[in-house]
């Protein structure tokens, strides 16, 4: 299968929001959906009906406000949870269930047994309904890989649409997801989504990985929200294939400035200012050898350029800065220094950086340079 087939699925409203302590209003649902629909998110998993009539009525409104993308929510494998999912304007169904040894014997109780003829009963109920079935397979990572395609045969030929790869405690690596998604390629002839979480910060690259292998969608979130340590972040997960695979998923990064920020203040998680692609300083140049590459030429220190994702390139003074770097931001100010007047400040700027341990502001810079032409 070719990466420039996979269809990015979203899950900032439905997993997202499960990290601990988050909860969205339906203003900000209802806005983080509108625009991840209008940057081209293709797949949105927008909630979880079982979590009663307050739940089901905020789907509603997502699934009723003309969004373009594929809209489907989350249920446990269970019947009364499937039938909380009618009439709720979306398409498709995820039926999560786990599938390791681990969660069927110690968190259900059950054997493998009764999970294979639990399959085709719940898939067939919920299309019944009138959904397409995603069979969810929860603890995919730590499940016996003949077990595991078993799973995925059982929901084929129950009528199940996709398969989802959940590696739910984050602990795989990226050749073992390769492995495993490559088998159930060769196996089922289902779409297959890969689920990645990040407790070892390899969510990224393991849906990299799956995507190599013939996953066909995979899941993301905004700014990597998530249970634990976070999902994979679609801001990643587009960026990479489309600087890696070469390939244009269509979704429109120029946007998610507004949306990452939506989503860390609705989320109240703050981001690391060095957050790949959106942290606030992931453009920002202070080396002097970097900074005089950038000014010669930005393509000497740009793997991405910063505009493709509503960002520009921030050159800031401080410990590391050179005599170019120096007069060129001066410059910017409306100050026109000399290659002496440079090291001088230089001196200033380093020690600056080490009693205030912060990148000095436009006020800061002022005051320096008038500190050292009053001397």
């Amino acid at each position: 299968m070719s990466p420039n087939r996979v269809i990015i699925d979203d899950t900032t409203l439905r997993d997202g929001e499960q990290s601990a302590g988050v909860s969205f209003t339906l203003e900000e649902r209802l806005t983080i959906a509108s625009t991840l629909d209008a940057m081209g998110v293709p797949e949105l998993e927008i909630g979880i009906p079982a979590m009663g009539e307050e739940e089901q009525e905020e789907i509603r409104a997502v699934a009723g406000s003309g969004l373009q993308a594929h809209l489907l929510v989350w249920c446990r494998m269970r019947p009364e949870e499937i039938r909380s999912c009618r009439n709720l304007g979306v398409a498709m169904v995820d039926l999560s269930i786990p599938v390791s040894d681990q969660q069927l014997r110690h968190k259900l109780q059950r054997e493998r047994a009764w999970l294979l003829s639990r399959i085709p009963r719940c898939v067939g109920m919920a299309r019944e309904l009138g959904l397409t079935v995603c069979v969810g397979g929860e603890d995919a990572s730590r499940a016996d890989p003949d077990f595991l395609l078993t799973v995925a045969e059982t929901a084929q030929r129950a009528g199940a649409q996709r398969f989802r790869f959940a590696d739910t405690l984050g602990i795989m690596e990226p050749f073992g997801v390769y492995d495993q998604m490559k088998r159930l390629r060769q196996a089922v002839d289902l779409e297959l989504e890969m689920h990645a979480h990040d407790d070892l910060g390899l969510a990224t690259a393991n849906t990299l990985a799956a995507i190599r292998a013939g996953a066909t969608h995979v899941n993301t979130t905004v700014n990597g929200l998530g249970e634990r340590a976070g999902n994979a972040p679609l801001e990643e997960v587009v960026a990479a294939l489309t600087h890696l695979f070469g390939h244009r998923t269509g979704i429109d990064l120029k946007r998610f400035p507004y949306l990452s920020r939506l989503v860390e203040q609705a989320s109240g998680m703050s981001l690391s200012p060095q957050k790949s692609v959106v942290g606030e300083r992931v453009f920002s140049h202070e080396a002097g050898i970097h900074v005089d590459g950038l000014l010669k030429d930005t393509r000497n220190y740009q793997g991405i350029d910063p505009h493709e994702v509503g960002r520009e390139h921030r050159l800031v003074l401080g410990k590391h800065s050179g005599r170019h770097g120096i007069r060129w931001v001066y410059g910017k100010m409306g100050i026109e220094i000399t290659s002496q007047e440079a090291d001088r400040l230089q001196v200033q700027l380093r020690h600056f950086a080490r009693d205030y341990k912060r990148i000095p502001r436009s006020e800061d810079l002022l005051s320096l340079y008038r500190s050292m032409t009053s001397h």
